[in-house]
């Protein structure tokens, strides 16, 4: 008796056993079955991602294998914690690590997109079509949406005085997340922080000077924008004082300690006079150096490195408040808010490297009386922290992750304040132009473009599933709305708001980032087509 995968045979006692073959030789795939087994690994990526998309999405929680808990509907976070071992699925979690890294949001989208195109791509493939066939004509149905985009998409006047857009765009990517119950707030935040931060004349926002900060035990709405710095330390001794009024700040990056040689050497103490003059000695650096820094005016210190509790008490009694242990990042945007200068000795510290502010006030929370260091009034505001406040660390780390989609989407959109609308408004219209171009093509495109556009709706009938509508006739309802009204805007109503205009709802999604889903999920898809064979690395020698 023989099978595909063995053959059974039996013992000298009669119990039956099988011989299995190589399985080294099995494992390899070719042709169209590698292209298959490609196509099912990447779209059981997809299928995980599927039901996050949009308003009404679902939350992933991943395990890490030291247990550690996290909660998260952004895409990019879920596929880089999850643990995959295929290869071509690996490529997958590289795209939405892209689109993570060039936009910041729809992570999910050019995910579900991508499942999308696979998913048709295997159905042409059942069809006969060769590979590569379907990769040409993806990429010509491709670059007839994107040249749809532009010619759908409106452009927003973005200036300091209209900021209402930035804000409408920023909560609907934050109409997904887990702070949706207050994402009027989070959006305002967001925008607030962009615009402290934005070169309005070159159109550049930098990222550095937006510090965020969280914080377990408080509501989330209790999270705010702070003008200036939080440091997650507190002053160096318990006495000193826990607010300071019109700060003088020194920033230092030399520590409150005897200097060292630099060659080795070995010192014997033989008499309580050796001892007692090196114990002065000592004292005398500490005293000089405490002395620089007042007869500099400063009123407070920073320092890098820790210091003992022979300087701290010198500072205690000199009235100089420091704080030990600041890291380099936060020296820098303390020097940026305050106007300092990091100095690296003593002897060079004066009055015109001191940085100014209104005041430093130490906030506790909680019954545990942690303690953190706010830097406020600050007379350059570039520098800004967001502080956010959760019930636990999985919601703060989802309000972070958050954030900074919202902080990305209203960066994109002063960099280019071009829009198009959400609810799927602009796939379906790509999709309709796509299908447009089906019935003017000949031979083997013309099946490509109709697989392209069914792929685009997929993403409106994910939005509808997740929303609780009926998809199929959802999709239907959309696509006859925006033929008959000969508008671009009509889209999936995910939140029943009564009416299926996005543009009147202000779900507005940068046309950049709405670009960069399309392009990137083609190319990948492409990418995973031309794969033909399989091979590890122990089959090398094996090859025929």
């Amino acid at each position: 008796m023989a099978g595909n995968n063995g053959q059974l045979v039996f013992d000298e006692y009669g119990r039956p056993f099988i011989i299995l073959r190589d399985q080294e030789k099995q494992s390899r795939l070719k042709g169209i079955e590698a292209h298959k087994a490609n196509i099912l690994a990447a779209r059981t990526i997809t299928n995980i991602m599927r039901t996050s998309l949009g308003p009404k999405g679902m939350d992933k929680m991943m395990v890490s294998p030291d247990g550690e808990v996290s909660v998260s509907n952004d895409g990019a976070t879920i596929l880089d914690r999850i643990q995959v071992e295929h290869q071509v699925a690996k490529l997958l979690v590289e795209l939405s690590r892209s689109q993570d890294q060039e936009i910041g949001d729809g992570t999910t989208g050019v995910v579900v997109l991508a499942g999308g195109l696979l998913e048709q791509a295997e159905q042409l493939l059942n069809k006969g079509i060769h590979p590569v066939r379907i990769a040409a004509g993806f990429e010509k149905a491709c670059d007839l949406a994107v040249k749809n985009l532009d010619s759908i998409s409106d452009t927003i006047p973005v200036s300091k005085n209209n900021l209402d857009v930035l804000k409408e765009c920023a909560k609907t990517t934050l109409g997904s997340k887990i702070v949706n119950r207050f994402h009027d707030k989070m959006a305002q935040i967001a925008v607030d922080a962009v615009v402290s931060v934005c070169d309005w004349e070159r159109k550049e926002v930098n990222f550095d000077l937006i510090k965020v900060e969280g914080k377990t035990g408080g509501r989330l709405e209790e999270t705010c924008l702070v003008k200036g710095i939080i440091l997650p330390k507190e002053f160096s001794h318990p006495q000193m004082p826990k607010e300071i009024k019109d700060v003088k700040m020194a920033l230092l990056t030399c520590p409150f300690e005897p200097p060292k040689p630099k060659t080795k050497h070995h010192l014997d103490i033989t008499s309580a006079e050796h001892y007692k003059q090196l114990y002065e000695r000592e004292q005398k650096y500490f005293k000089d150096m405490v002395q620089l820094v007042k007869d500099s005016g400063a009123n407070c210190v920073m320092c890098q490195w820790g210091f003992d509790d022979e300087a701290n008490h010198l500072l205690l009694q000199n009235n100089l408040p420091a704080v030990r242990w600041v890291g380099g990042v936060e020296l820098e945007l303390l020097a940026i808010a305050t106007g300092a200068r990091i100095v690296p000795r003593f002897k060079e510290l004066t009055k015109e490297k001191l940085g100014k502010c209104g005041k430093i006030r130490t906030v506790e929370f909680g019954t545990t009386k942690d303690r953190m260091l706010v830097v406020e009034d600050c007379p350059h505001s570039e520098a800004v922290t967001i502080f956010i406040r959760g019930g636990n660390h999985m919601v703060v780390e989802e309000a972070q992750r958050s954030l900074h989609d919202a902080l990305c989407v209203v960066r994109n959109l002063i960099k280019d304040n071009r829009v198009v609308y959400g609810g799927a408004s602009a796939e379906i219209s790509c999709a309709r132009k796509v299908f447009d171009a089906a019935n003017k093509v000949a031979g083997v495109d013309q099946y490509c473009y109709k697989a392209f556009g069914n792929a685009l709706e997929s993403i409106a009938i994910a939005l509808a599933e997740n929303s609780g509508l009926n998809p199929i006739e959802t999709l239907a309802n959309v696509r006859s709305q925006q033929i008959k009204t000969k508008n671009d805007n009509i889209g999936v109503d995910c939140l029943q708001k009564g009416t299926s205009d996005m543009k009147k709802q202000k779900v507005f999604e940068t046309l950049v980032g709405k670009k960069q889903q399309i392009l990137l999920a083609t190319q990948v898809v492409r990418m995973i087509l031309k794969i033909d064979d399989v091979m590890q690395p122990n089959q090398i020698g094996q090859l025929q």
